[in-house]
């Protein structure tokens, strides 16, 4: 269970136990999306290897801890950059320049939407809705950290103070 491509340790397997203790023993499989949780915090991303370690451990099908994976675009599927920019092209903020907020940030950093820098510090991805539409175009930065009204200006504002903090600017 402990091959060296899933890099899931017994420290891991120990916060996997405790997410697993807050459910009936019959619903080992309601920890899953902790458990995804843990390996990303850990791994930065969840691979094919991590899932099939999580399937094993709460009991359930590969293709079921697949299927939670791929639903919530808070789980990476591959490495990112240090900085994961999400940019919510849902029709409200279509509305509002959220595809030219996309764009301008493909320009500015060199890649295309779903790709990462060359240096490994920015990912650009798309998102749906945010939950903040008046506040468009948003995004959300690291899965934590949401912009809102982020027009050209404020978008150079924060990749720029982005590599200054990273001693690239």
């Amino acid at each position: 269970m402990n091959s060296s491509n899933t890099k899931i340790t017994e420290a891991t397997l120990a916060r996997f136990a405790r997410e697993v203790a807050k459910y009936p023993p019959e619903q080992a499989q309601s920890a899953v999306m902790a458990c995804l949780s843990i390996v990303q915090q850990e791994q930065g991303w969840v691979s094919a290897e991590s899932e099939a370690v999580i399937a094993d451990y709460l009991g359930m099908a590969q293709i079921a801890v697949h299927e939670v994976t791929t639903f919530y675009n808070m789980y990476n599927q591959q490495p990112t950059g240090k900085y994961k920019l999400n940019v919510c092209t849902n029709l409200p903020c279509q509305l509002r320049d959220g595809q030219k907020a996309l764009h301008h940030l493909e320009k500015k950093l060199g890649v295309a939407m779903g790709e990462t820098t060359a240096d490994g510090l920015f990912t650009l991805q798309q998102c749906e809705c945010l939950g903040a539409c008046a506040d468009a175009p948003v995004m959300l930065v690291n899965d934590r950290t949401m912009c809102s009204f982020m027009d050209n200006d404020k978008l150079d504002q924060l990749v720029d103070g982005l590599r200054a903090a990273e001693g690239q600017a």
